[in-house]
């Protein structure tokens, strides 16, 4: 019971942050207070929806209108806020790190206790964690953050696999969850420090394509010494 309410309390403040990092991006698109409350509603809350209707339950916040609340009322307080204090803004990116972690074990084992698969488990432990950052970055028009070099998904993905892996091996619930936010939290705070990335794609060059690009830039420099001669004269 004790660790139920501990991750309800923590699951409300992953909301609270999520809100506001939906809010902070919609003030750097200088939208209105009604955009602004609607993207942080997104943020916070899509997804967890998204998980609720794939797996067919209701939909958590209509069984609990106290996360709508919660955003509604986080975005009211900081839009007025910023107005007048800067916002901690990497203090904000650690407790988004502690909320992708908790969205993570709460999707993961809703799914697992529901008795569907594990890839589908940790797939919703991913959604409910991700999603929201996904539809607020498509809506103001920006690439996802989980789509950019960030270590973001992967953190999320790394903790739901660990999660299910303790609970096939005999570990607690409680054990379980423990280890697996902290692990989740602890990778995403490490590339938030360390500035860690994932490599990025890139396209093969042939090697002839490479050989006729190192070709032309000789010509060019050979060019550009035979003026700087011609002008030395």
């Amino acid at each position: 019971m004790t660790l139920a309410f501990t991750l309800h309390y923590l699951d409300l403040l992953g909301t609270v942050v999520f809100a506001i990092t939906g809010l902070l991006a919609a003030r750097r698109k200088q939208l209105d207070l009604f955009g602004a409350i609607v993207i942080a509603m997104v943020t916070a809350i899509g997804g967890g929806t998204l998980r609720d209707l794939i797996i067919d339950v209701p939909v958590f916040w209509t069984q609990q209108v106290i996360y709508i609340y919660i955003v509604v009322i986080s975005a009211l307080f900081l839009f007025f806020f910023a107005r007048f204090k800067r916002l901690p803004i990497r203090m904000l990116l650690f407790f988004d790190a502690l909320g992708l972690a908790v969205f993570t074990v709460i999707g993961t084992q809703k799914a697992m206790a529901l008795g569907f698969a594990d890839p589908i488990a940790i797939m919703t432990g991913i959604m409910t964690g991700v999603v929201g950052g996904i539809i607020r970055d498509v809506l103001v028009g920006e690439v996802p953050l989980v789509f950019r070099k960030e270590i973001y998904a992967t953190a999320s993905f790394t903790g739901a696999s660990i999660f299910l892996l303790m609970e096939h091996t005999g570990f607690t619930i409680e054990v379980a969850v423990i280890v697996s936010i902290t692990i989740t939290l602890f990778m995403r705070v490490w590339a938030i420090l360390f500035n860690i990335e994932l490599p990025v794609f890139i396209s093969y060059k042939a090697p002839e394509q490479s050989y006729a690009k190192k070709t032309q830039q000789q010509k060019l420099e050979k060019a550009n010494n035979t003026n700087n001669k011609n002008k030395a004269k």
